[in-house]
């Protein structure tokens, strides 16, 4: 049920305010009150979302919202400026050259691949870290993205620091706390859009707004309850920013998961985001 043809339209600019790399340590932060159980005691299942059948599945969600495309395979040569204020954003999950982490991609790819097409751009992006500037990357800088994809080092390093920025740490704080894979999948996605950071809206804010109401299963609260607790916090730091205001991937995707009681995202799934439908199984 995903749009057959064409072109996949990024129409919503999922981007993080803040390196996700200040969240990594955030999962290793202990949860107030909670009690110190391993994951199969709180009912967290062997099988998470770090799975390699759940992380399609997840990678494929995502995709659906930020690419409206289930293919996410075909993203690794995606760039454009979505006029979000943070430059070229481009990639799997939309590395953005005014937040630092497609720098950082770059600089991964460069460790691992010396002389490629892209290290060239490594001046230009430290001195556009932090703005919208294409100072020092226009003309020529998104035709060598779209090139360097067509390398399987780059389109590596791509899924590594996904992994790493986002991907890992997402799923070892939704197993802290107890989430089974939908949880740990609504903690990803935020990572994705967010940041794993504490600022206004990034994903330590939104999980400390949840905590306030609900506890998790880590702290011997109801799974069910503290994820729409957790969803009704992420809609609410959505809201904040203009180009995050379509929630669709939390109204009528994950909450419907939720809502059916599908706290493990076995397939068959179906959801809509900004009104197209998808299907997984």
């Amino acid at each position: 049920m995903s749009p057959s043809g064409g072109t996949p339209r990024r129409r919503n600019p999922a981007r993080r305010t803040v390196l996700a790399l200040a969240g990594a340590s955030l999962a290793s932060v202990p949860l107030a009150g909670a009690r110190s159980l391993p994951a199969a005691s709180a009912g967290v299942p062997q099988t998470g979302l770090d799975d390699p059948a759940r992380k399609e599945i997840a990678m494929q969600l995502v995709s659906s919202a930020e690419n409206s495309s289930l293919d996410w395979q075909a993203q690794y040569g995606y760039i454009e400026d979505i006029g979000d204020g943070r430059g070229y954003t481009a990639g799997i999950i939309g590395f953005c050259s005014g937040t630092g982490d497609l720098l950082g991609l770059v600089e991964r790819y460069t460790d691992g691949a010396p002389g490629n097409l892209l290290a060239r751009y490594l001046p230009a992006l430290r001195a556009v870290d932090g703005s919208d500037s294409h100072d020092g990357l226009d003309p020529r800088f998104p035709g060598d993205w779209r090139t360097a994809a067509r390398d399987h080092l780059f389109r590596q390093a791509q899924n590594d620091e996904r992994d790493r920025g986002y991907f890992d740490p997402a799923v070892a704080q939704g197993r802290d706390d107890g989430l089974r894979a939908l949880g740990q999948f609504a903690y990803y996605d935020a990572f994705v859009m967010h940041g794993g950071g504490s600022g206004a809206t990034g994903f330590g804010s939104i999980r400390e707004r949840a905590l306030g109401r609900a506890r998790p299963p880590a702290a011997g609260g109801d799974e069910t309850a503290y994820l729409h607790a957790f969803l009704d916090a992420r809609v609410r730091a959505m809201k904040q920013e203009e180009a995050h205001r379509d929630t669709s991937r939390i109204e009528t995707a994950q909450r419907v998961f939720l809502r059916e009681g599908n706290l493990d995202l076995e397939p068959p799934l179906e959801w809509m985001v900004y009104g197209d439908g998808y299907r997984i199984g």
